[in-house]
């Protein structure tokens, strides 16, 4: 099921229509570093390579350095995910933000703990 995004930046009006689509939640919370969740919380590095099952998730290669920006909340036997940007050696790798099982690294620096409980949205899970 494609839906359309329309996004309205203050100041201006400038719309985009993204056609997308919602995927099921993951989970209903997620922890982060700030209330908005826009501070890095990590830099990770992947113990394993890892195959996105779908768009919500990012490839990521033995090695790879992560920047984590959130934890989403356990909340059933699925496993805990990460939200992270992979920083790769190409600039094809940088700056592709998506979740992975957090078993999958191990947090090479904490810049700030995730420590502020925030509800995730429709858009935490929305695909392009």
């Amino acid at each position: 099921m494609a839906r359309r995004v329309l996004l309205l930046l203050s100041g201006f009006v400038a719309v985009w229509a993204v056609q997308g689509v919602f995927m099921d939640r993951l989970a209903s919370k997620k922890l982060c570093a700030d209330a908005e969740c826009v501070y890095t919380i990590s830099l990770a590095q992947a113990q394993e390579d890892y195959h996105a099952p779908d768009c919500r998730f990012i490839n990521v290669s033995k090695g790879q350095q992560i920047y984590v920006y959130s934890k989403l909340v356990k909340e059933n036997a699925t496993g805990e995910f990460w939200a992270g940007s992979v920083y790769g050696d190409s600039q094809d790798e940088m700056g592709i933000v998506g979740y992975f099982p957090s078993n999958l690294v191990e947090e090479q620096r904490v810049y700030q703990e995730a420590t502020k409980e925030v509800p995730t949205t429709d858009i935490d899970f929305f695909c392009e």
